[in-house]
């Protein structure tokens, strides 16, 4: 009866995300463009192209331009972060994927320590290797790869990974939490003894223009556009349509909230109580101007995004 009570307005709450006269920035640094540039003049030595994607997404938001170098290449797709993921439908996401000509994914979690899935990638890629034509390194016994993708989808923690698991050493990446640290293709990096094989690192390239609004609010939400670039406000509130959405209402009991709410003030109110994140302004009254507390709907717009990318309100699927 409780959760019945709770859940009483949920039909009521939206059923499409209106993004008005929004459009989403199109992040493309200089650095992008020149590492696409170094992509394709570094292709001769490559001899698998790796591209790695969120796994929360795996439909939206991987770069078309990339299809001229998949088409000269074998190609594997990881979805990363599948801890993060709600992969109840997995089924469903490879046939969706073999449908579009995407023969070979692997899911992985590059963070986690002990990886099952890492150990299947050397392997699998040279199996894919092996299945197809290696032009002018058919000699060569070593195997060179490209790792691609969008900003912040875990290339340099794939990277690390495979190095601590195949090599046990540390991390050879720098990795962050944030879009662009990786800004151009480093040196080879070995990751395995046996076969060798090397890695290049490239700078996370998204594509000139997101195909749409929507597709580019899936990016921002999982962390791969800047967020002051498309608004802390706007992929708050995105988010929280989301969840309700997918009937993911985890967010109530994490900030004490009554039941689910639509409102994305509401919700930051909450959030902004809960965590003390206040700031004082000046109000103009009529006898004067006074200091009040108010909350801050950025720093706690700020806070439900982490929150949600951390993966604690839960696993999420969003295509």
């Amino acid at each position: 009866m409780k959760l019945y009570h709770a859940l009483r307005h949920v039909g009521q709450f939206r059923t499409g995300f209106d993004f008005g006269a929004r459009e989403v920035a199109h992040w493309f640094p200089g650095h992008m463009a020149k590492g696409l540039k170094q992509m394709r003049a570094s292709l001769k030595s490559v001899d698998c192209i790796v591209e790695i994607h969120d796994a929360r997404i795996p439909f939206s938001g991987r770069n078309p331009v990339f299809q001229e170098t998949l088409d000269v290449r074998p190609h594997l797709l990881i979805l990363n972060k599948m801890d993060l993921a709600d992969l109840s439908n997995e089924q469903r996401i490879m046939q969706k994927l073999n449908k579009n000509g995407v023969k070979n994914v692997l899911f992985t979690d590059c963070l986690k320590q002990r990886d099952d899935n890492i150990k299947q990638l050397v392997p699998m890629v040279v199996e894919i290797i092996e299945s197809h034509p290696r032009f002018n390194r058919d000699e060569n016994t070593n195997f060179c790869l490209m790792v691609i993708g969008v900003p912040n989808v875990g290339k340099s923690s794939l990277i690390n990974s495979l190095r601590r698991t195949n090599l046990k050493k540390g991390r050879a990446s720098r990795v962050g939490g944030e879009p662009g640290i990786t800004r151009a293709i480093l040196t080879r990096i070995q990751v395995c003894e046996r076969p060798i094989v090397h890695l290049l690192d490239t700078p996370g390239v998204l594509p000139p223009k997101i195909e749409s609004v929507e597709t580019g609010m899936k990016l921002a939400l999982c962390g791969t556009i800047l967020d002051h670039l498309v608004g802390e406000d706007i992929i708050a509130d995105y988010l929280l349509y989301s969840l309700n959405r997918l009937g993911k209402f985890s967010y109530v009991e994490k900030y004490d909230l009554q039941e689910p709410s639509d409102d994305i003030q509401h919700v930051l109110k909450r959030i902004a109580v809960k965590l003390g994140k206040t700031q004082r302004v000046k109000a103009i009254t009529g006898v004067g101007n006074i200091t009040i507390t108010v909350p801050n709907y950025t720093a706690a717009a700020y806070d439900f995004i982490r929150t949600f990318r951390k993966g604690e309100l839960g696993q999420v699927m969003l295509d």
